[in-house]
């Protein structure tokens, strides 16, 4: 008897992919191509082709943008959770901070912003904002899951809540920690282009208002969907980090998939 042969996994994927991208081409070439609002993806590629000296500067200026309201925002939040889980009556108020931070519109707080910051500050401290909360609750979800066992253990031997915190609860967060900047990466791209929508002299979202308002359909659907990318992108480099530097917590996870 032969052996069936393992569908590869990245086959249905693609499938799928390809399929949106036939169905796309059709629907904007008969219904929706009548308002002109969709364009078709081959319109698309041939004017991110014409573009293509558009954007590298305004890329690099996004990136740099997103990349320090990051690091910003992710460390902020990873400092006062640790700070948060050592001391329960500053827990409180900081969860409130990071709701408030949460519940705000994004697009409420960027005129604030301008106003108060100079340069790029404003789009930097967009995309700290984006990812604050997320992280923030990662962390302190993962310092709470530590194995209450371990923490008796160091207590048994005379440690305290700062031993317990290096030994035991810093090592059992690393997951959830890495789930929190995974949602973080894209979110600081988008909270660094919300910025941009503000104005400034360069950057994806100040290149989307202005194809925008010159009607340029075709742009600023390609600036659109190289800005989702670079946000996928940015998940997935997060992603393949923490499986390089956490392998035992992938192998964990896979076990207790198994089990289920």
């Amino acid at each position: 008897m032969a052996r069936s042969r393992q569908v590869p996994s990245w086959l249905p994927g693609t499938i799928g992919v390809v399929g949106v991208i036939v169905a796309w081409e059709i629907v904007a070439l008969t219904t929706a191509g009548r308002s002109g609002v969709v364009p078709t993806p081959t319109a698309i590629v041939h004017q991110f082709w014409r573009d293509r000296s558009l954007y590298p500067p305004n890329l690099d200026t996004t990136l740099h943008e997103a990349v320090e309201g990051y690091i910003v925002g992710n460390g902020l939040a990873i400092a006062l959770a640790f700070v948060a889980i050592q001391l329960p009556v500053v827990e409180k108020a900081l969860l409130r901070v990071g709701i408030a931070t949460y519940a705000l519109p994004i697009i409420a707080v960027a005129p604030i912003l301008q106003v108060a910051l100079t340069g790029n500050q404003p789009k930097v401290a967009l995309a700290a904002l984006a990812c604050f909360f997320t992280t923030l609750i990662s962390t302190l979800l993962g310092l709470r899951s530590a194995d209450p066992a371990m923490l008796d253990l160091v207590r048994a031997y005379g440690g305290g809540r700062w031993l317990q915190l290096r030994k035991v609860r810093a090592k059992a967060a690393l997951p959830s920690i890495f789930t929190g900047l995974k949602i973080a990466a894209p979110a600081a791209v988008l909270g660094a282009i919300v910025g941009e929508w503000m104005g400034g002299q360069q950057g994806l979202g100040i290149a989307m208002v202005a194809s925008e308002q010159s009607l340029q359909i075709s742009r600023t659907w390609g600036l659109a969907i190289v800005s989702a990318g670079i946000g996928g992108l940015a998940y997935a480099a997060t992603a393949l980090l923490a499986l390089i530097l956490l392998p035992w917590a992938t192998q964990t996870s896979r076990r207790r998939g198994q089990t289920r």
